[in-house]
């Protein structure tokens, strides 16, 4: 299984509660609506374990993909288009990982 890992930071002007409620409102139902995933989480990210130091990333996304190449069709609709442009919106220089779990 491929999985799509979107790290992130709000950018400075971004309101971390108006960007929670746009993620549980509008993009994790219309992202885990793809036929191409079968899962997607977000998760706030703290502290480094065993340190007090924080993480360089305030936000991670998991998106479970069963096929990369339908979801290249799928996030390429208008709609989908819309709620990208929403994300970034909020985000400053997300990076997105494409991984493979082996094991």
């Amino acid at each position: 299984m491929a999985a799509l890992i979107v790290l992130f930071n709000l950018k400075d002007e971004a309101s971390k509660e108006a960007y929670e409620k746009w993620a549980q409102t509008t993009d994790v139902p219309t992202v885990k609506g793809l036929v191409s995933v079968d899962n997607f989480k977000v998760y706030r990210l703290g502290n480094i374990m065993g340190t007090e130091e924080k993480s360089p990333y305030q936000y991670c996304e998991v998106i479970e993909v069963n096929d990369m190449a339908k979801l290249g069709e799928e996030v390429s609709t208008d709609h989908m288009q819309k709620i990208a442009a929403e994300f970034q919106e909020f985000t400053d220089n997300p990076t997105f990982i494409v991984s493979e779990q082996f094991a």
